[in-house]
């Protein structure tokens, strides 16, 4: 697995080894800020599911998927050329080769400013009529299983149970489905141009369910080496986000990572990945743990406030 380990949670679901757990997640976060996980309990059903719907909204015509056409932080279909994720680092990279459909909370908490972006009301393409029932069920399990994963976070550190949960009783988060176009689709990438460029996460964890590919995600190592990420099937891929490394102070590895371009030896390969960003409440004040757990002491900052600016940075149009 190289510097992404596996981890099963089932002793932690079980109780028979819950400290266990929570060590190998720890050292896991320390050294990768990268893990898999088996044991999370999420039917395969259901991400398949999510994902054969997915394909049929982006094998749309472009003039239908246009009716849905929105720009990063919107709800709906993210167009080919509105995000470089490149741009979060400095870098101008050209824009994203993929496209993406993005969903997520829509429970509004009764303040227009704050509704207006964090809490907009998902829209769902009347063409897949199926797809709204099953990202509805996706985004449930994954609050679910990424508050479990939090509460991991917590044993982990030696803190009280609901030390990070205590901030998720009405979140923030957003599911973005990614497609990854073939090279016969979108033709050769240009120079420094990726599926998504080098970039960081912005939140607290995110919760990825991946397809292997030549053009696939690789993570930054801790030696400064680009590494092709491991998959398995049966797990997801969890990181963790700007946000968590801040909260932790600098403990925890937000690492750089990247998707890369369709590549000539694949030119019929198109990827489907299902993306689950979770972060907390809007106005959650997110004060860095003190050393010795922490090893640097951030300014506290707002939720909301931190990740706007960080959304504003990569939007392109």
């Amino acid at each position: 697995m190289g510097s992404v380990p596996l981890i099963d949670l089932s002793p932690w679901f079980s109780g028979d080894d819950r400290a266990g757990v929570a060590a190998r997640v720890d050292a896991a976060l320390r050294d990768s800020g990268f893990l898999l996980i088996t044991g999370h309990g999420v039917p395969d059903e259901l991400r398949a599911r999510t994902r054969e719907y997915s394909r049929a909204f982006f094998a749309l015509p472009k003039e239908v998927k246009q009716r849905y056409a929105v720009t990063v932080g919107g709800r709906g279909w993210l167009p080919p050329g509105v995000e470089a994720n490149g741009y979060a680092e400095g870098t101008e990279t050209p824009p994203d080769l993929k496209e993406s459909y993005s969903v997520g909370a829509d429970d509004p908490v009764g303040v227009p400013e704050v509704d207006e972006f964090w809490f907009q009301p998902n829209v769902w393409p009347a063409e897949v009529p199926g797809l709204a029932a099953a990202a509805r069920e996706y985004m449930a399990r994954m609050r679910a299983l990424s508050d479990e994963l939090l509460t991991i976070f917590a044993a982990a550190l030696d803190l009280e149970t609901g030390h990070f949960t205590r901030h998720t009783t009405h979140p923030t988060y957003t599911f973005n489905i990614n497609w990854y176009p073939p090279m016969t689709h979108v033709g050769a990438p240009a120079p420094d141009q990726f599926r998504i460029g080098p970039h960081t996460d912005f939140g607290t964890v995110t919760v990825l369910d991946r397809e292997a590919g030549v053009g696939g995600l690789q993570v930054y190592t801790a030696e400064g080496e680009w590494e092709d990420a491991p998959h398995d099937p049966a797990a997801f891929t969890v990181n963790i986000g700007d946000l968590m490394a801040r909260w932790t102070g600098d403990r925890w590895r937000s690492t750089r990572h990247r998707v890369l371009p369709p590549h000539a030896t694949a030119p019929d390969e198109d990827l489907v990945s299902l993306m689950f960003f979770y972060e907390t409440d809007h106005d959650a004040l997110i004060e860095s743990l003190a050393p010795p757990l922490g090893r640097r002491e951030y300014p506290p900052v707002v939720a909301s406030q931190y990740l706007r600016e960080k959304l504003d940075v990569i939007t392109v149009a």
